[in-house]
């Protein structure tokens, strides 16, 4: 068959080409593209170390929508971030010039320009291990995995299926997971530790990681972030239950995060063998925030043993809440809650994260 246009009258032809002017023209009116096409989106997945609000609204205990979070945010408005102002979902997505502030996807006020350029589905509390999520009252790792399933769908009523293929393979992809699964339930009050050695729980905990990297790259993720776990016996609170009379880091947490991340290294590396076009990369934050708790003084800390709310020694949400007093001066301290790092901390250890990848992610 030959082409309607090859024997057109010349005005037809210049019809044709002004109607497809004006509809690109109308179109890009209405979307508004990021001027950093490298990466036009940033979509996280996780748990409290990057929310930035998904649990608001959700009857769960992991939930940090009330002073004195965000105590260091604009406006001072605690907006469910775990920390006293922005976490690494706001950094890296402001570093790669896509936005400033990454929104939550269950945020009731979204707007559909805010969903062109990326959201975060991470809900504090949540893990790899199924159990954990459930123990919190959070958003599992399927229901995170469901919701950028309706994302998806919403984006393709926005921007059309072609632009939206383009916005998810382009993309980059954070998934933040593990100290939850390590500290509320291997090490928490569970049968976990009876159930399984070291050996296998991270085997566990593995097996649930494929099986979401692999969905996530079926529906177009390509360029995939990992974090690896922190050093998490390191944190206030797990100085308090598991370090001794003294609050020394807890030695079975950091040997569990670290076999983890030891075995995350390796599997990422056999998947991206196995799928075509695939970078997921290992992000190493075990050794960067040790760094920063060992050597405080390098960077201008005095407190590592303890958080700025209250005591420090056991607050994190629900119990460092209005009624908790803070600490004078939070650049003295490493961490915020007796869990969670300070907005100052997460900038250290976001920046070095971003420098380390390179061109092997961003």
């Amino acid at each position: 068959m030959q082409s309607l246009f090859v024997n057109s009258h010349p005005c037809s032809i210049l019809l044709f080409n002004l109607i497809l002017f004006v509809l690109f023209y109308n179109t890009m009116a209405v979307i508004k593209l990021p001027p950093n096409e490298t990466f036009p989106a940033i979509f996280v997945f996780g748990d409290s170390t990057v929310d930035t609000g998904n649990n608001n609204n959700r009857v769960t205990p992991s939930k940090a929508n009330y002073r004195p979070y965000g105590n260091d945010f604009k406006g001072k408005v605690a907006t469910g971030r775990f920390s006293n102002g922005k976490v690494p979902s706001d950094m890296i997505a402001a570093e790669l010039e896509i936005k400033e502030l990454l929104p939550a996807y269950l945020d009731p006020n979204l707007q559909p320009q805010d969903l062109i350029t990326g959201v975060c589905f991470a809900s504090g509390g949540s893990g790899y291990d199924p159990l954990t999520p459930k123990l919190a009252l959070t958003l599992s790792m399927s229901d995170q995995l469901g919701m950028l399933k309706e994302y998806i769908v919403r984006l393709q009523g926005i921007v059309g299926a072609n632009r939206t293929n383009f916005i998810l393979t382009r993309s980059l992809y954070l998934i933040s997971l593990s100290s939850c699964d390590i500290a509320n339930v291997y090490f928490g009050p569970t049968s976990r530790r009876y159930e399984y050695d070291f050996n296998s729980y991270t085997d566990l905990m593995l097996k649930y990681t494929t099986q979401f990297l692999k969905e996530i790259y079926s529906l177009g993720a390509r360029r995939i972030g990992v974090l690896g776990a922190p050093p998490i016996g390191c944190v206030p609170s797990q100085r308090t239950v598991a370090g001794g009379v003294r609050r020394q880091c807890g030695e079975g947490h950091n040997q569990l995060a670290t076999l983890f991340n030891a075995k995350l290294t390796t599997l990422l590396d056999s998947l991206n063998k196995d799928m075509l076009d695939s970078r997921m990369v290992y992000l190493d934050i075990y050794n960067p925030l040790l760094d920063l708790i060992e050597h405080p003084e390098k960077n201008g800390f005095k407190i590592v043993e303890k958080g700025c709310c209250g005591t420090g020694i056991i607050e994190v949400a629900p119990i460092c809440n209005p009624s908790s007093a803070i600490c004078t001066d939070v650049n003295d301290y490493v961490f915020w809650d007796s869990f969670h790092p300070t907005e100052r901390v997460y900038k250290i250890i976001t920046s070095q994260v971003i420098k380390n990848a390179g061109n092997r992610l961003f």
